[in-house]
């Protein structure tokens, strides 16, 4: 119980929130305002205006362009998401600010890969917390839980907008380098987000399927269940084993069952998480 509790607990989500903000400014300070690159969302819009306007820094017009976003948040989505966004935000800026780094990538492509990859994972481990990045991540929550608006729509809708608007101004090659930036960081927020919580799900047909199930639980102290098939061949019925596992026991748990019976019918598939029971709670904001 106490692995499903601390991921709800104060210092936890802090721990979270001032780590991801601060890789996400080491990547936006080190990589991506020394090629003028555009990190995508709202952060991306703040390195847009502070390119044109030299007279105020990202970070401030970034907290200046939040504050109508987390008005919504606090009326909107809740007390808790509102504090632990706003923290963020603030972390992010200090860091941003006061961090000044050059990681001296010069090639314009490799420098959109560094930025994407170090951003993308700053902003992976912000959203696996109870709050977010702050900025356009408090009106993507807030879109999704009222009229279930995926996250991802919000940001491509918004990011469209913003390179339309940098084609304007900027060359095509640095707005095409931005993009995949922007397209990197995606990618590497989705691996964050699903490293530690990927599953399989497994379905095992097998002879005497009562006495292997008693021996993955007694060995691997995993729970199964049960399901009704019927053979399309023989008209047989029969009981189907399913269970939930990680990556880290599925090699086990298949030798198990091929050593139970080399003739058993082991099929895996993937799954994104898996809520409940043992498993990880829901994420309420």
């Amino acid at each position: 119980m106490i692995n499903k509790e601390y991921t709800y607990s104060v210092w936890w989500n802090l721990l979270l929130l001032t780590t991801g903000s601060v890789v996400f400014a080491i990547g936006a300070q080190g990589v991506a305002v020394h090629h003028e690159f555009i990190t995508g969302g709202l952060f991306g819009l703040a390195l847009f205006i502070s390119y044109s306007a030299k007279a105020l820094s990202a970070g401030i017009w970034y907290a200046l362009l939040s504050i109508p976003l987390f008005v919504l948040g606090w009326v909107y989505v809740s007390r808790r998401f509102f504090w632990y966004s706003l923290y963020s935000t603030v972390i992010t800026i200090l860091a941003f600010d006061f961090i000044k780094l050059d990681f001296g990538v010069h090639n314009q492509l490799y420098a959109a890969v560094a930025a994407g990859v170090i951003c993308g994972t700053g902003g992976g481990i912000m959203l696996r917390s109870l709050g977010s990045a702050g900025g356009l991540d408090v009106l993507a929550v807030l879109l999704n839980r009222k009229y279930n608006i995926g996250v991802g729509k919000t940001y491509i809708f918004f990011n469209g907008l913003l390179f339309m608007l940098m084609l304007t101004r900027m060359e095509a090659d640095l707005v095409i380098a931005s993009l995949i930036l922007v397209f990197i960081s995606s990618l590497t927020v989705e691996y964050v987000l699903s490293m530690f919580s990927q599953r399989k799900i497994v379905f095992i047909i097998a002879k005497e399927p009562e006495e292997l199930a008693q021996t993955i639980l007694k060995k691997l102290r995993i729970g199964a269940t049960f399901l009704r098939g019927r053979g399309a061949y023989t008209g047989c019925d029969r009981d189907i084993l399913m269970s939930v596992i990680n990556n880290i026991q599925l090699k086990r748990l298949e030798e198990i069952v091929f050593t139970h019976d080399a003739g058993a019918l082991f099929i895996v598939e993937n799954t994104f998480n898996v809520l409940g029971a043992s498993f990880s709670r829901r994420k309420i904001y």
